[in-house]
């Protein structure tokens, strides 16, 4: 089995509600909130340096590791402590599926054809000194 690993370095952006807006002719069209644009951006960035030669076709495990900021509240030593531990996590919003999807959706077309190809995913979230995204792909030939 084969893969790809990276890290996109920066605080993780969750996918924002889509928006609505009206054309000048007057239709209702939905678009991505900028935070969440800018961010899929950045992913397929990032993602096309470590693309394969060919899209992936097959099925696709997908290991996501959120690695969000730690909030003053928790910068005391027993609390820090707990963290490097991995014991001292983040429940807090946003939701494992919603940081997932802005990461899935950026490598369409850099990394696989669509993000229907993964079968398995693993999403953690924790708190960490340097925010990022550690995302691992693995696939057969």
């Amino acid at each position: 089995m084969k893969s790809i690993l990276f890290e996109i370095v920066g605080e993780p952006v969750a996918q924002g509600r889509p928006r609505a807006g009206k054309t000048a002719k007057g239709k209702t069209v939905l678009y991505d909130p900028l935070k969440s644009r800018d961010f899929k951006q950045y992913v397929q960035l990032v993602a096309s340096q470590h693309a394969p030669s060919n899209l992936i076709e097959g099925p696709i495990v997908l290991h996501v590791d959120i690695y969000k900021s730690i909030p003053k509240a928790l910068q005391t030593k027993p609390k820090q402590k707990l963290i490097e531990a991995g014991q001292l996590r983040p429940i807090t919003k946003p939701d494992v599926d919603n940081y997932v999807k802005g990461v899935k959706d950026g490598m369409n077309k850099i990394i696989w054809n669509d993000d229907s190809q993964v079968v398995e995913l693993t999403v953690r979230k924790f708190y960490s000194n340097n925010p990022k995204v550690v995302v691992c792909v693995k696939y057969d030939e």
